[in-house]
């Protein structure tokens, strides 16, 4: 029945889009893409390369997701990893998922994020 997954939605909150702006686009290389006028009274934010859209909602008042969470495939994870370190960013690796180089790291506003290599 499902043929795809067209994007993640994760919130932010209000005034965010300089943090996200550094996070998805400067360390992560997601280009932003405009929003429809409509959406984007709403505020948030739409990152978008290929199959990967990440769009940013607004949420007021606002939680981020500690459990739920996107997880992103990456060419160098040590490259991420380090521009991740640099930036003060908070790098935990895991080593509970047989075959897999992964690391958990959050976003500006708190949210989960998965890296795998």
């Amino acid at each position: 029945m499902l043929s795809s997954l067209h994007h993640v939605q994760l919130a932010m909150p209000t005034g965010g889009e300089a943090q996200a702006r550094a996070f998805y686009s400067a360390l992560f290389g997601l280009p932003e893409v405009p929003k429809p006028p409509v959406l984007a009274a709403r505020g948030g934010l739409w990152f978008e390369q290929g199959d990967i859209r990440v769009h940013l909602g607004v949420e007021n008042p606002f939680e981020p997701a500690k459990k739920a969470h996107p997880a992103f495939v990456v060419a160098d994870i040590d490259r991420l990893a380090d521009m991740l370190l640099t930036a003060k960013m908070r790098v935990r690796w895991d080593s509970d998922l047989p075959d897999h180089r992964r690391f958990y790291t959050a976003d500006p506003f708190g949210n989960r994020i998965e890296i795998l290599g």
